[in-house]
């Protein structure tokens, strides 16, 4: 922080935190977890805190599809055609059972996970998947999109650059002195009997 009111940042954190938080779904429901996904855009789930309350039936307005449903092959085609006109950056979520796997649908005329023909980002395990479910799954998409190279990687050139750490939850050591993460803390406890732990690189 700086005098008169700036705040000096990175421009790649300022365009990933205004893509995250305004994503726009391109809604893909072809069975019962339509449903589930109706609801969570209503009031009672409420994914307008999240900023992405607004559906978008047009794939050159989208950027997040959502697959709800079990896939079959003859639809496919038409899901890989919007998916082609969605414009860059876009993701992809696998809402249940059948969309990750193809589920109970075990059968020659369903495809077995719709990520046989789409890049999927998230999967959403459930039949159906509650809504809190896929608000989580839209949480997991803002992190990936908040710890990626966006502006950057645009205009880069040459040697690439490193990934950014994602950003995962860190907790205080017994001694007090330092932080670790959970598992770290975890794998330590079992190796010396949970003794007094110091994290080297704080």
């Amino acid at each position: 922080m700086i005098e008169d009111g700036f705040l000096t940042t990175r421009l790649d954190a300022v365009a990933n935190w205004a893509r995250s938080n305004s994503l726009m779904p391109m809604p893909m429901g072809l069975a019962c977890c339509a449903i589930e996904m109706m609801a969570f855009a209503a009031p009672k789930y409420d994914v307008a805190r999240f900023g992405s309350e607004t559906m978008r039936f047009s794939p050159r307005q989208a950027d997040l599809m959502i697959v709800a449903g079990w896939v079959t092959y003859k639809m496919s085609h038409a899901i890989r055609r919007v998916w082609d006109q969605m414009a860059d950056p876009k993701w992809c979520i696998a809402m249940g059972a059948c969309a990750s796997t193809g589920g109970m649908h075990r059968c020659y005329g369903v495809v077995q996970g719709c990520d046989n023909f789409l890049p999927v980002d998230v999967y959403v395990p459930g039949c159906p998947p509650r809504p809190e479910a896929l608000i989580h799954a839209l949480m997991d998409i803002q992190e990936k999109i908040r710890n990626e190279y966006s502006v950057t990687k645009d205009f880069e050139s040459g040697k690439a650059r490193d990934a950014i750490a994602p950003v995962r939850p860190r907790i205080v050591t017994p001694d007090g002195d330092g932080i670790i993460s959970p598992s770290e803390l975890h794998d330590q406890k079992a190796r010396h009997g949970h003794t007094a732990i110091h994290d080297k690189n704080p």
